[in-house]
């Protein structure tokens, strides 16, 4: 049996309010994590990718990034700076019109704005993409979900 929040919508929204915005602006990727059933962890049956085969999509990944930041001291793409952020993160207009929506619907910083493209950057990069497609953006976005006003 998965137990339920027994929390008020006042009391979930007094403990989210105890992490300032700046400092949530400074984390990359906020992801909600849900209960696990028993029955899930105990299972035999293996789901989804095996371990190494996602280190081989990271290393990809990571080599992609040392070689498009290699005349820079950088190597990954969470250390761009505005300049890098401008030159590796064009969007094309479709993602361009997402990440506008969700910085005038969800109230996100300059900051939130930056870190939405090196994410993004980031999934083209694990996908082996050469540009950020919208599909990128959007789950980009998504990574964001404590930046979003949950309660009115």
């Amino acid at each position: 049996m998965k137990r339920q929040c027994r929390c008020s919508v006042k009391q979930i929204e007094k403990y989210r309010q105890r992490i300032s915005g700046p400092l949530l602006d400074r984390i990359d990727i906020h992801v909600e994590v849900p209960l696990v059933n028993f029955r899930d962890l105990t299972s035999e049956a293996i789901t989804g990718e095996s371990s190494a085969v996602i280190r081989e999509r990271v290393a990809a990944a990571r080599n992609i990034q040392v070689a498009r930041l290699k005349t820079t001291k950088l190597t990954t793409n969470a250390a761009m700076g505005a300049k890098q952020v401008r030159d590796h993160c064009k969007l094309d207009a479709d993602g361009k019109g997402y990440l506008e929506h969700a910085m005038e619907q969800m109230n996100f910083s300059a900051r939130a704005h930056d870190r939405i493209l090196k994410v993004a950057r980031t999934l083209a990069d694990l996908a082996g993409k050469p540009d950020i497609t919208s599909n990128e953006v959007l789950e980009a976005i998504q990574f964001r979900s404590l930046d979003r006003q949950l309660f009115e």
